[in-house]
């Protein structure tokens, strides 16, 4: 087991020394739920949260398992689960599902790394709660420094016994069982952002929720003055699609499309879409992979500046080469980013020449024409 743990990677995640593919969340979480896993038919396991593969690959290797179900809501989580599951020769021994009834219904046990914002794991909870049976346990582990006690409090309010198990090496499982099932779910969320006259509608594990993130609010200022003869429109790493919606709106002669490694985003950004009236093709995608070079006329993009819960600009400076590789010639690149960064010159190597477009007390918008 250990040497299939040690021997999982990120890609095609940012790699990095103070990035890993598996933590001592990961070990305790397989430890903890072993006994009642191994009792167990493989497709009566449900892995929700699997970052790279540890849980998944995990299970099946100690225990001969073949048809876990898995919902990752990362796209990039997915293709390195595949990527692991192949060279350690477990390929086929899982499949991926939503995080719906065909992941939970029949599930006896789910393993769950638990994420860090509260409303993702507020969806998880009431969706596990709503699907599967009324004998399922969770086994929910993390990091002790990302754990608090409003996580026990959002699993009390889907299970009526959670108890939280002894640490080891800094992480801890909480165990779940007996679901309650709540009578109106939380999430998909809906809230009318005045000042822009849109709808927006956010999954639980969208950045900002249904709420306008400063960063989005600012860049949305300069959609209008955007390359107005753009054929094609890109919002990347489009989150509940805002800037895909008002692009929408101020080129409505052209193709707008949304895209997003996050499931949870892409199906915010159709409902927002939709609420809003407007057409856009959403696209689940690891930096616009499946783009063909040089064939989008302009980019919108607000980048991450973090992978997960450590500072990394691996993410942003992927999105700024995938830019450059999808921008047909003269197509502009506009970003927004905290200014403290300093992502100008690393957008110009990537793109092309590289002006300020705007600037307020915290974030820079650039431009940029490949």
């Amino acid at each position: 087991m250990e040497s299939l743990l040690a021997g999982l990677r990120r890609r095609p995640d940012a790699e990095a020394p103070n990035l890993f593919a598996v933590d001592a969340a990961d070990r305790l979480i397989l430890d903890t739920a072993s006994d009642v896993v191994a009792g167990l038919d493989g497709s009566s396991v449900a892995v929700i949260g699997d970052r790279y593969g540890a849980l998944t690959l995990g299970t099946a290797l100690a225990h001969g398992h073949s048809g876990i179900r898995v919902h990752q809501d990362s796209y990039t989580g997915e293709l390195a689960l595949a990527r692991n599951a192949a060279e350690a020769g477990l390929t086929g021994v899982y499949r991926n599902c939503g995080l719906d009834e065909e992941l939970l219904g029949g599930a006896a046990v789910v393993l769950l790394q638990l994420p860090r914002s509260l409303a993702e794991l507020t969806e998880i909870a009431e969706t596990i709660a709503r699907f599967a049976p009324s004998n399922t346990r969770i086994f929910a582990g993390g990091r002790d420094k990302h754990m608090t006690p409003a996580m026990n409090s959002v699993l009390r309010h889907s299970f009526e016994s959670v108890t939280a198990g002894r640490g080891r090496q800094k992480a801890r499982v909480l165990t779940a069982s007996e679901p309650i099932a709540a009578a109106v779910q939380s999430y998909p969320a809906t809230e009318m952002i005045e000042d822009l006259d849109l709808t927006v509608v956010a999954h639980g594990a969208v950045f900002a929720g249904a709420k306008l993130d400063i960063g989005t609010r600012f860049l949305a200022t300069f959609v209008a003055r955007m390359k107005p003869n753009a054929r094609t429109v890109v919002d990347l790493g489009c989150g509940t699609g805002i800037l895909a919606c008002v692009a929408a709106q101020t080129h409505p002669d052209a193709r707008i499309v949304a895209t997003d490694r996050s499931a949870a985003a892409v199906a915010s950004a159709r409902a927002s879409a939709q609420a809003n009236g407007v057409t856009i093709d959403v696209v689940r995608d690891d930096a616009m992979g499946t783009f063909a070079d040089s064939s989008v006329d302009l980019i919108v993009c607000n980048p991450p500046f973090h992978e997960g819960a450590s500072l990394h600009t691996g993410s942003a400076e992927k999105l700024f080469a995938a830019a450059g590789r999808v921008l047909a010639p003269g197509g502009e690149l506009w970003t927004v980013y905290n200014t403290h960064l300093g992502y100008r010159r690393a957008i110009a190597d990537a793109v092309g020449p590289t002006e300020v477009a705007g600037k307020n007390a915290k974030f820079t918008v650039t431009r940029s024409i490949a």
